[in-house]
């Protein structure tokens, strides 16, 4: 199973990736938080502080996943392709 299906390029999603240093993405509706951190600690090499998910009305789930100083956002964004 693909625990993280695909990140969110909105408005929004740049706004708190430049200010708070978060990334939000969409994955799949039955997986934990510390699943959502295992895959994406291991998958991209990155340091996870805090992951906060929410579902949608539309029956999507949304992470929205902070990331520690010492692993840029931005960084992780370019890579993936967003900015």
């Amino acid at each position: 199973m693909n625990i993280i299906k695909y990140p969110l390029s909105t408005e929004k999603s740049i706004r708190l990736m430049e200010s708070e240093n978060k990334l939000i993405f969409i994955v799949e509706r039955k997986v934990t938080k510390r699943d959502i951190k295992e895959a994406l600690e291991t998958k991209f090499k990155v340091k996870v502080q805090k992951i906060n998910t929410l579902i949608t009305p539309s029956g999507k789930k949304k992470a929205y996943v902070k990331f520690l100083p010492e692993t840029p956002a931005i960084d992780l964004a370019t890579k993936l392709g967003l900015m």
